[in-house]
């Protein structure tokens, strides 16, 4: 079974206005001589091909979605940040009751938890969370003779629910995303087409005067620029297709 709407291109949706907008200012640059091989090469044809930059990095990454993405970010940040100290607590009422307790930080799922939040690895923070609230459920009476109370307990417990809820919350945006995407693909796909033709002809243009220039107009030199971080955003998450015209 085929694909449907299948994409031109193999990078992330996110990446190929990124990789478009590179190729933009190459062609203002040169637009003279790109104007001088065809009179297609015009001031509104660089002027259509921005827009429908502008176009395409709407859809695949809309203003408002980035930034409610940005504050469930730094929400779910806060939430795992305030741990810290409960933690440090609960770790001390554990030593407290090690003669009957007979479970180390480390098996209660403190451990795990710590490294969850230092790696800011939230789906490792919800399993270790689980695994602590579970461990304080079992041990109560013994951590509660130690002086741990029901509102500490409790900061274990509205975490584990505020975090999951944020990192479902980022997977469905992403998620609606990716569909809308792919519902309007031959827009992505119209600009890609306009991208091949400007590397074209400015591998004409430069393959026997100007190297240089030329390093400029192939996909080898636009896929360094993005994958060796030139533009930070093209490394969130997204879908790709498979290639059928992408040249070197």
């Amino acid at each position: 079974m085929g694909t449907k709407n299948p994409r031109d291109y193999n990078y992330k949706d996110e990446e190929l206005p990124i990789l478009c907008k590179f190729r933009a200012f190459s062609l203002k640059r040169d637009l003279d001589e790109f104007a001088a091989f065809s009179p297609k090469f015009n001031e509104e044809y660089a002027t259509g091909y921005e827009s429908q930059i502008t176009v395409v990095s709407d859809l695949v990454e809309p203003q408002s979605e980035t930034v409610q993405r940005k504050l469930i970010t730094n929400r779910l940040f806060a939430t795992m940040g305030d741990l810290i100290d409960p933690i440090n607590r609960l770790t001390g009422y554990i030593n407290m009751a090690s003669a009957t307790l007979k479970v180390s930080a480390t098996d209660f799922g403190l451990a795990q938890l710590r490294k969850g939040i230092n790696t800011k690895d939230a789906e490792n923070v919800i399993k270790s969370l689980h695994l602590v609230n579970a461990n304080i459920t079992k041990y109560n009476t013994e951590l509660t003779a130690q002086g741990l109370s029901e509102e500490l307990a409790n900061k274990f417990v509205t975490p584990a629910v505020s975090i999951a809820a944020d990192k479902e919350a980022q997977y469905e945006i992403l998620t609606n995303r990716k569909a809308i995407v792919q519902n309007n693909v031959s827009v992505c796909n119209n600009l890609y087409s306009q991208l091949c033709e400007i590397m074209k002809v400015g591998k004409i243009l430069y393959k026997a005067t100007d190297p240089v220039k030329l390093q400029e107009y192939t996909f080898t030199d636009l896929k360094k620029r993005v994958h060796t971080g030139t533009n930070a955003t093209a490394a969130k998450a997204s879908t790709a297709g498979t290639s059928t015209s992408e040249g070197k």
